[in-house]
């Protein structure tokens, strides 16, 4: 009889997630050449009836049943492997952080089974669900081509190794039959590979995209000309996470618009360095630096923002930058006036404002200022790169 082993996407059963767990597909396909009968699980039930179960997690905050521990208790949260019970191995960044263990070599550089999420997905779209949401999951090769950041950025978990390296020839994880290509390299941008690795890209003849945020900082001349060439798939993302690096962003962004009108989008960290009115302050003023240069804000909420008194005001921002529909087309201000039409026009009797508009209201009213100085920027009219 063959083996049988369970695979677990911790994140997938507790918070939903639109991308495949790397790790769990390398796994798969490796037992699979063992042997084994591999199957995805859709709970923590009946775990003791295989043979091996694998759990992976990438985010801190996936829940996990404690009933995969021995008594129902994990006597060390910081080697929670010790008290698992016999058949049940975990890993991770959502358990481990930035000490998270490798795979396996045969593992890491086994390809990947982009099959092992197809049933799960089949089901959902039977169900109603539109195939658009699983779509990172059925149309993309998924790898990192390089490992590893020498920036150690505090938020960040990546800062296991000092350098960057090559981690995956693209080969070992491209499928021919899927139309595109996504990397999660950590910073691919200071990679000395940087253009051999682009060539193997171009190679495959199929549009690719870098997922994590490339790190902007690190552009030059010849960077810039070569990434406006490739073939790119949707937004180029870069990351803005801090207000003191805006001189450099902005010269970086100067050099990108030579070579590239392309959309542009950059990471916007926000309630991390604080999450009072000056983090709100220094928020708008990095989206008013991207307006300027024709780029889309992407905000990132940091979770600290939840125990700010202006929390509503981050949630705020975020939806009105979020959705290029909105910050494309309005001010702030236009974004949540027009929510508040919105609430009224479905409310008739209606006597309280909306949310949106009354944290702006609340916001405006305490910080003049502030909203006097961002409040009514438009995208339209500072995009330098439109009117060129």
């Amino acid at each position: 009889m063959r083996k049988k082993l369970g695979i677990i996407d911790a994140d997938l059963l507790d918070n939903g997630t639109r991308h495949p767990n790397l790790a769990c597909m390398k796994i798969s396909a490796y037992y699979k050449d063992k042997g084994y009968n591999v199957s995805l699980l859709d709970s923590y039930e009946n775990l003791d009836s295989y043979n091996l179960v694998f759990i992976s997690k990438v985010f801190t905050f996936t829940k996990v049943p404690m009933t995969i521990f021995k008594r129902g208790i994990c006597k060390d949260i910081n080697h929670p492997e010790d008290s698992l019970k016999k058949n049940i191995r975990i890993g991770g960044t959502g358990f481990y952080y930035d000490k998270a263990e490798d795979l396996p070599y045969e593992i890491e550089h086994h390809m990947p089974d982009y099959s092992l999420y197809e049933d799960y997905i089949l089901e959902k779209i039977k169900n109603g669900e539109p195939r658009s949401r699983y779509v990172d999951y059925l149309d993309f090769s998924i790898g990192f081509a390089t490992r590893g950041c020498f920036r150690k950025c505090d938020f960040c978990v990546n800062k296991k190794y000092n350098n960057v390296f090559i981690a995956s020839p693209i080969k070992e994880f491209f499928d021919e039959s899927k139309p595109k290509i996504y990397l999660w390299d950590d910073n691919f941008m200071a990679s000395p590979d940087f253009n051999s690795i682009l060539d193997d890209l171009i190679a495959t003849g199929k549009p690719f995209q870098f997922r994590q945020g490339l790190d902007i900082r690190l552009m030059t001349g010849e960077k810039a000309m070569r990434l406006a060439k490739v073939k790119y798939y949707g937004d180029y993302i870069f990351a803005f996470d801090h207000i003191e690096d805006k001189d450099i962003i902005s010269r970086k962004l100067e050099l990108w618009r030579r070579y590239s009108n392309k959309s542009t989008k950059l990471y916007v960290l926000t309630g991390y360095d604080s999450q009072d009115e000056v983090d709100i302050k220094n928020t708008f003023e990095r989206i008013k630096i991207l307006m300027k240069y024709g780029c889309l804000p992407y905000i990132m909420r940091y979770e600290d923002y939840k125990n700010s008194r202006f929390k509503s005001m981050y949630i705020q921002i975020a939806r009105w930058c979020n959705q290029p529909q909105f910050i494309k087309k309005q001010s702030f201000r236009q974004y949540c006036e027009d929510n508040e039409r919105y609430h009224r026009m479905k409310k008739k009797d209606v006597v309280k404002n909306c949310a949106c508009y009354q944290t702006m209201l609340d916001f405006e009213e305490e910080f003049p200022d502030i909203a006097k100085e961002y409040f009514d920027l438009r995208w339209e009219d500072l995009n330098e790169y439109l009117k060129k």
